[in-house]
């Protein structure tokens, strides 16, 4: 089934495969793919993967995680439109299939680089302390559903067949969620929290063509106790009363395609990215966060059946990798399978697998030294099996 096409509206996805968003820290100052970007992408445009997903691309200045995040202009729209036609041209001419191409459109919100919170939240602020002063007022959120509109022309302009509003790992929109406690128009009740979501949702797809496919990439819970976490009980049990009523809202306002997620890589790291080694030791099984993916994926598949859900985790099961891929899909759990840190490790494992050359060894350790490199404020990629990256990641150690 992996290597079966899926079709949404009049784009036809060639296979099952997705490479996930993974932001690497590494565009020129403007936003613009670097060498170093290129290179990467270039790499997942041979990989023979049916849909490739653009890492978080800032829609303003004030949203960039740092003074490399990508971000798309109108200055640096030349750039971006070369990249995916070469991208287009490569993944035909040595693999044989057209990929879709979607663009991932953030604010960073408290992880920007002056950080700009939804409320004060003391478990996140325990690792980056911040003041009242970092709270965005109602009148500057009232300012984003522009900035996405602009941001989603410029991504069809470029080339790209689909745009994700993005809600995810404690940024801007997923913070907002959880602020029970936030006075006016984007706090307290659920319309109010989901409020500037929805209306960049409802934005962007009012500038886009019908054949342009609108997609989110959604932290379904947080896993973080309530009132300080969407998705979560006091109790810091998974609940989906809320994302049930928010995937129903998105669903009338066009989305289509939901890339499924869980957690704050800042605070939780482990629920998004199950660990296998290293120096940090996850307080749960890496079972246990496997199978709260699946939990949550074949609870929308059952509730949401119009939606195309993106399933995500997988990195985690190496050299059982591709038969996990198959069960997920064959089991109904998910509509199309995702993975992050593997093609960082070993971008052209489906290529290789559909060769019958697949390698268990080149996969991904589930180290998140990938991750380490970025919270170091240093390009990410994986440290492991490509030398540029592992010596940058002696450097930090040292």
């Amino acid at each position: 089934m992996l290597e079966s096409s899926i079709q949404i509206n009049d784009k036809i996805i060639p296979n099952r495969a997705v490479l996930q968003p993974m932001e690497g820290c590494d565009c020129n100052t403007d936003g613009s793919p670097s060498p170093l970007t290129i290179e990467k992408y270039i790499k997942a445009a041979k990989s023979g993967v049916g849909l490739i997903w653009f890492e978080a691309t800032a829609v303003c200045p004030e949203g960039r995680t740092g003074p490399r995040q990508m971000m798309l202009t109108k200055d640096n729209l030349p750039a971006f439109r070369e990249l995916l036609g070469n991208m287009r041209q490569i993944a035909k001419d040595e693999t044989g299939t057209e990929p879709v191409f979607i663009l991932q459109l953030t604010h960073s919100g408290r992880q920007s680089i002056v950080p700009m919170i939804a409320y004060r939240h003391p478990i996140y602020e325990e690792r980056r302390p911040v003041t009242d002063e970092n709270i965005v007022t109602d009148e500057y959120l009232d300012t984003l559903a522009e900035k996405y509109a602009e941001s989603a022309v410029l991504a069809l302009e470029a080339g790209f067949d689909g745009v994700d509003v993005k809600s995810c790992h404690g940024y801007l929109f997923q913070e907002l969620l959880s602020a029970f406690g936030r006075e006016g128009r984007y706090g307290g009740s659920f319309d109010n929290r989901s409020r500037l979501y929805l209306d960049c949702v409802r934005a962007v797809k009012k500038v886009l063509p019908d054949n342009i496919l609108l997609t989110t990439r959604l932290s379904v819970a947080d896993m973080v106790p309530k009132p300080y976490g969407f998705g979560t009980t006091e109790e810091n049990v998974l609940d989906f009363t809320e994302p049930d009523i928010l995937l129903g809202r998105l669903i009338d306002e066009g989305i289509q395609m939901l890339n499924v997620t869980v957690g704050n890589p800042y605070y939780n790291p482990h629920v998004n990215r199950p660990y296998r080694k290293g120096g940090y030791i996850p307080p749960e099984a890496a079972e246990v966060g496997l199978n709260r993916f699946v939990t949550i994926e074949k609870h929308i598949k059952e509730n949401f059946p119009a939606l195309t859900v993106v399933g995500s985790g997988l990195s985690y099961y190496r050299e059982d990798l591709m038969e996990r891929s198959e069960e997920q899909l064959e089991s109904g759990v998910c509509d199309l399978v995702g993975y992050g840190r593997m093609w960082l490790a070993y971008p052209e494992f489906y290529r290789d697998y559909t060769n019958g050359q697949f390698d268990p060894k080149k996969c991904c350790l589930s180290c998140s030294k990938c991750t380490e490199l970025m919270r170091s404020k240093r390009v990410s990629g994986c440290a492991v099996f490509n030398e540029y990256y592992r010596e940058l990641y002696k450097e930090i150690k040292q």
